[in-house]
Order: structure tokens, then sequence, then C-alpha cells
């Protein structure tokens, strides 16, 4: 499932991660790749115990927390601190797979269920800069108002196309889901936007209730903790 989270981000708070970024010192993004990423990798990134990324890391963190379409799509157990990077002069990410397990601050170690890229850049600023996502149905391809975010499934093969224009500017970053199956949480998700379609429609209708709970049950099958 590929999912786009309309602002996820105020506008306040959009200006203040951007303020915080853009003054940072950026480093090769190849710092963080692996074998495979760092032969078509070609952007800056902050490091991750940068102050500038540890600062506006939560302020993405909590606009998550707060965002139920994100919540309802991810079922999110973990999520690695956000990221940030830049492409900018004709830069570019060719087609890679993301790592299946990165490493938390705390050394434990989380599995890459979701990926997300949350645009921090309009599309107005750049031209290029497209995130292509190879899907079942074929490439979607993406590029999103500032503050809003795209997720998609780790296993997914994607690329983002060279930036022509201006700068491409994203938080990334990755999650373990409650739910490990990719079909499954497809499914916990439909049912769970039918659910509040069926109560905000029919209030109190005894279904709703019923519905819920084979909701809350598939999730006791299907959750890893």
């Amino acid at each position: 499932m590929i999912l786009e989270i309309p602002e996820v981000l105020t506008a306040d708070e959009l200006a203040q991660v951007r303020r915080r970024v853009e003054s940072a010192e950026w480093a090769d993004g190849r710092i963080t790749a692996g074998h495979q990423g760092a032969r078509v990798k070609d952007n800056q990134q902050i490091p991750a115990g940068h102050p500038a990324a540890q600062e506006a890391g939560p302020t993405i963190l909590r606009a998550l927390g707060r965002n139920p379409l994100f919540i309802a799509a991810a079922l999110p157990h973990r999520i690695l601190p956000p990221m940030f990077n830049r492409y900018a002069g004709g830069q570019q990410f060719g087609t890679h797979v993301d790592g299946s397990i990165r490493q938390l601050p705390d050394g434990t170690r989380l599995r890459t269920d979701l990926s997300c890229t949350l645009f921090l850049a309009g599309p107005e600023e750049y031209d290029g800069g497209e995130l292509v996502i190879e899907d079942t149905y074929g490439a979607k391809s993406v590029k999103l108002p500032a503050g809003s975010m795209i997720l998609y499934p780790s296993t997914s093969l994607h690329h983002v196309t060279p930036v022509t224009r201006g700068a491409r500017l994203c938080s990334f970053f990755w999650l373990q889901s409650l739910v490990r199956d990719n079909h499954h949480r497809a499914m916990l998700f439909d049912m769970d936007i039918a659910i509040q379609r069926l109560g905000a429609e029919q209030p109190g209708h005894p279904s709703v209730v019923q519905l819920t709970g084979v909701y809350h049950n598939l999730i006791r099958t299907w959750a890893e903790l």
C-alpha cells in the first residue's frame, strides 16, 4: 500500500523545521548508504547526531503522533528518528531497495516495514526530484506539497529523479509496524476506514461495535510486540 498523508506538518511547524535544517552543515549522503545504495546515491544529508536533526526530528514525530491517518495506515511500533536530505544540481538516487534492518540510537534494532518521505520543499521550488516507487501495478511518481508525506512498503524498489532546478528538501525515516505483513496492514486500514465511515453515517449502529471487535481481534492475531 502506497499512501499519501497530506498536511502532516502545520505551516508553523514546517517553517520551524526548515529554518533549522537549512542552516545546518550538510554531508555526503553516501555515509548512511549500504553497499548497493552507495553506488547509485548522490545527495546531501544532515548527520544523524547533528543538533539540527535532533531538534527538528521531534517536531515531526509529534505531528505523526496526532495524525489519525498515519496511525491507522502504519500501526507504528517503533520509528527511526527522522533524517534529512537535500538534492540539487542534478543530484539523484538510482533504483534501490531500502535496507531491512536499522539501528536505533539506543543500540537496539528496528525492522524496516514502511518507508516515509516527508516533503519540506514545495514542488514549485524545484524541477525533477520525483520519488518513483515501483508497485505491483506499475511505477508511481510522487512529488507532494511541502508538509505532506508518502508512506510505502520498504520492500519496494524506488528511485529519485535528478533535480535540475532548485533544491529538493525532505525528511526521511523508517518504521517497524505492529503488523509485519503489508497485506494484513492494508486490510486492517480498509476495515478501520469503513468502520469510521459507517459510524459517521449511522451513529449507534450495532454493526460498528461488532466490526470494531473483529478489527481488534485481527490485530491481536497479527501483532508483534
